[in-house]
Parts: structure tokens; C-alpha cells; sequence
């Protein structure tokens, strides 16, 4: 079932009249920044097929990505560096990067739509944690899609091709843990995670990050994951 407006519906309907929906992509990548897009619309018809960008062919997400452009009322990106996932922890990356996002949108929404549980944004903005919501909320499934490829296009242009970017946007494919073991992390590489302590060559290069900062890594694999650090020649 494609997604509907019935949760802006809903929302409208209890006072909320611009709803923006949310969506995050990067939280599991072991290399460069986290990415939010927030999408504002006008309830008017969506772009044919337009769901959870998951779903998607890479080819039909970047041809919605001018689709999603020319309807929108609005569209909001921001993003929080891989520096900042290790300084910060990455409930708080998240956060900067959701706020970034709605800064750029060319209203105030009333209300944001946060894809998942979890309300990583938090105060002053009224949120609203739909699971799911990239299925189910247009606005939401619209932010997924400009997410997922203006970040996947950014890993892609970084080269490093034997680590995989343009085919694994810096998350843990087979390729991607290979030349990690061989090479070592690249300047993009989250540092501060525990992918590095099953890496004794590159364990060293470990960051620790101020307690007072929150967490760091989420959880990816369960209590291991496998990760190494270097620049390619």
C-alpha cells in the first residue's frame, strides 16, 4: 500500500497546518555524516510510486529526486559530520542535522513528522514519532527519497573506490570491512566506533569521546562489529 496523507490529515485536523516530514539516512554508516531531509507539501497528488526509498530502485530514486523537487512546498537537507558523530555522539549529530534541515525549509512547520521511535529532535519543535512513517506518511516517504540519494550521491563523489563508497555509502559491506582490515579508515571514517576495537592493527586510531557528550554508535551487529583506519596512498 503506497503511502497516504492520512496522518497530515490528522494533524491538520487537530491544529497542526504545515506538517513537515522527517527522515534521517547514515545512522548506520561506519564512514561520512548523517543526512535529514524535511518535506513540506500541499496535500496535493504525490509523484507516481513514491514510497520508502529503501524500496526503490537506485535509478527510479534519482529520478524522483526532480519529481519530489517540482511538487514539494518545501524542502529542507541538512547534515552532521562525521567530526561531529565522534565529538557529539549521534543522538546529538542527529539532532543538528534535523535542525539544519528545518532551517531550510521556507516555512515553520507546525509540527514535525519523525520517522521511528525515537524523538531525536526535541524542544522547542512539537514532534510526532511515526514508525514506520516512510511507508506510511507521504511527507515522511518524500524526505527519504531526497535524503538517501543527495547522501548517497556525496559518498559516491569521495572516491576511495577500494572501500566501496559508490556502491555501499560508507555502510558495512564486505568490500568495504576488506579494506578496512587491509588499509585502515579513511579521513570520512567514524572513528569513535567499535568497529575499530576488532581491528588491532588500527585500534589505536581510536577516538574517545567526552561521557558528558551521550552516546556514540548504535548499535549495528550486536556487541561487535569490525572496522580499521588509514589513508590510501
Amino acid at each position: 500500500m503506497p503511502p497516504t496523507y492520512a496522518l497530515e490529515r490528522l494533524l491538520n485536523d487537530g491544529g497542526s497546518k504545515l506538517v513537515a516530514g522527517v527522515d534521517e539516512v547514515g545512522r548506520g554508516a561506519w564512514a561520512g555524516p548523517v543526512a535529514v531531509c524535511a518535506v513540506v507539501t500541499d496535500l496535493s497528488e504525490p509523484p507516481a510510486g513514491l514510497t520508502d526509498s529503501k524500496l526503490l530502485t537506485p535509478a527510479r530514486r534519482a529520478a524522483m529526486v526532480s519529481e519530489i523537487t517540482a511538487w514539494a512546498a518545501g524542502i529542507g537537507y541538512g547534515e552532521a559530520s562525521h567530526e561531529e558523530i565522534d565529538a557529539l555522539g549521534m543522538t546529538e549529530a542527529l539532532r543538528r542535522a534535523a535542525r539544519r534541515a528545518l532551517a531550510g525549509l521556507p516555512v515553520r512547520p507546525d509540527v514535525v513528522v519523525l520517522d521511528g521511535k525515537h524523538d531525536y529532535l526535541g524542544a522547542p519543535w512539537p514532534v510526532r514519532c511515526e514508525v514506520k512513517g516512510d511507508l506510511s506518511c507521504v511527507s515522511v516517504a518524500a524526505a527519504s527519497v531526497i535524503a538517501k540519494v543527495r547522501r548517497d550521491t556525496y559518498m559516491a563523489s569521495l572516491g576511495f573506490e577500494e572501500y566501496g563508497f559508490a556502491d555501499n555509502a560508507g555502510y558495512p559491506s564486505p568490500v568495504h570491512q576488506a579494506a578496512l582490515a587491509a588499509l585502515g579508515p579513511t579521513e570520512h571514517h567514524r572513528l569513535s566506533w567499535s568497529y575499530l576495537d576488532d581491528l588491532p592493527r588500527w585500534r589505536h586510531l581510536k577516538r574517545h569521546r567526552n561521557p558528558l557528550a551521550g552516546e556514540g554508535q548504535l548499535g549495528l551487529f550486536g556487541p561487535t562489529a569490525m572496522r580499521p583506519v588509514r589513508r590510501p596512498g
